[in-house]
């Protein structure tokens, strides 16, 4: 599976056939939910009760009849995702019911749709009871389209196509050890250094401004809906930002190696206990190590998690142990001698963990975990459940 997502241009119709028809699918949504909650519908006749209520009220006639039924499908993949939160011990409550702010995507599958091209990088997409509306193709679509995700982002309509092609394998030969941190992004076991973007820090004083002429307004007033679009245009602006840096740094590792092995970080205890949780959160490292794991999944390269403990303490090159202060950025051995960054330092260390070299490092138990990286399809979905 491949995705490719594109840019909607509706004229004012088809913009509110856009809006309409993501309001009746939250509303489905939501009408589910609650025949759940009650016990008036069991899991198996969910989907009975969408029959029911298109004869109920007519208007749900004016929707494809595909997109509500993939909000049961949707239904059913958040209570999945909520027991598999569970299990891992996440303290997590019962599903709540979807509010306009909340409910932003919905899809067509198998039928109902249809793309054709009418220049270069400009087309038509067809949907089903809103009409053929402009899209901006700017690169090929390869394979058969199997399902389109309508998004509505900050009033700006996006579609994401997902197609049957299988991804070309392309991965290089190293094998590589990457060390992520703060100060510099990522460090490599060959010495190379990623800045950090440092996203949340380059707008933050665009972001405090428009969150404080937010707080001045008064609630309801339409003055507070323009000030909270406003806002809201920021944090777009970095997330736009952050997810460029991510795909292409994540991209560029995966084309190059045959072999990558990370740290298996327990992310959400160093937000809760570091005082830098709000640089922590500006790195996304759990969204770098998503989008590695899917790319490497594609692309046919090995991606590897291996135990952090004293990978920074130990000396990387004749494995002695010595206390290292988050302060202290240089590495200096007293047994052997050696000079070097920390993160360089940390990031050989991985790779020799996962090679088994090094005399103190040999000595620990392998406890390396091989992630499988997630279909395209996946990840589409995912992306679609990120706030915009």
């Amino acid at each position: 599976m491949i995705s490719y997502a594109f840019r909607l241009y509706p004229n004012r119709v088809q913009a509110l056939g856009l809006v309409h028809s993501l309001e009746l699918c939250r509303q489905a949504y939501n009408f589910l939910l609650e025949k759940l909650r009650t016990g008036k519908a069991s899991r198996n006749k969910v989907q009975h009760e969408l029959v029911k209520l298109k004869k109920a009220r007519s208007e749900f006639n004016e929707v494809h009849s595909k997109a509500l039924q993939l909000e049961s499908y949707r239904l059913f993949s958040n209570l999945r995702s909520l027991k598999a939160l569970k299990k891992k011990g996440r303290k997590v409550g019962a599903l709540r019911f979807k509010g306009k702010d909340w409910f932003k995507t919905f899809s067509y599958n198998q039928f109902g749709f249809k793309l054709e091209m009418v220049k270069s990088k400009k087309g038509i997409l067809h949907l089903s009871k809103i009409g053929n509306i402009k899209i901006k193709v700017h690169r090929p679509v390869e394979g058969r389209i199997k399902q389109v995700t309508l998004k509505n982002r900050l009033g700006k309509w996006f579609a994401i196509l997902i197609t049957d092609a299988n991804p070309k394998r392309v991965c290089g030969e190293k094998v590589l050890g990457l060390d992520l941190g703060i100060n510099n992004y990522l460090v490599d076991s060959e010495g190379n250094k990623i800045s950090h973007p440092h996203n949340i820090g380059k707008h933050a004083q665009r972001l405090a401004l428009a969150q404080r002429d937010l707080a001045r307004k008064r609630k309801g007033s339409s003055n507070r809906k323009k000030a909270r679009l406003a806002v809201a245009k920021v944090h777009e602006k970095i997330e736009r930002c952050r997810n460029d840096f991510l795909h292409k740094l994540s991209a560029k590792y995966v084309k190059g190696c045959r072999t990558i092995v990370v740290e298996d970080l327990n992310i959400i205890g160093m937000v809760h206990s570091a005082r830098n949780a709000r640089n922590i959160m500006d790195s996304s490292w759990a969204r770098f190590l998503q989008m590695l794991a899917y790319k490497a999944g594609s692309a046919g390269c090995e991606l590897a998690k291996i135990s952090p403990r004293n990978t920074t303490k130990t000396c990387s090159r004749c494995g002695s142990l010595k206390e290292m202060p988050l302060w202290q950025r240089t590495y200096k051995c007293g047994d052997c001698g050696v000079v070097m960054d920390r993160d360089y330092n940390s990031a050989v260390n991985i790779l020799n963990k996962f090679m088994g070299r090094g005399p103190a490092l040999a000595r620990e138990p392998s406890n390396t975990k091989f992630w499988q990286g997630d279909s395209m399809k996946q990840e589409a979905m995912a992306s679609q459940r990120l706030p915009s």
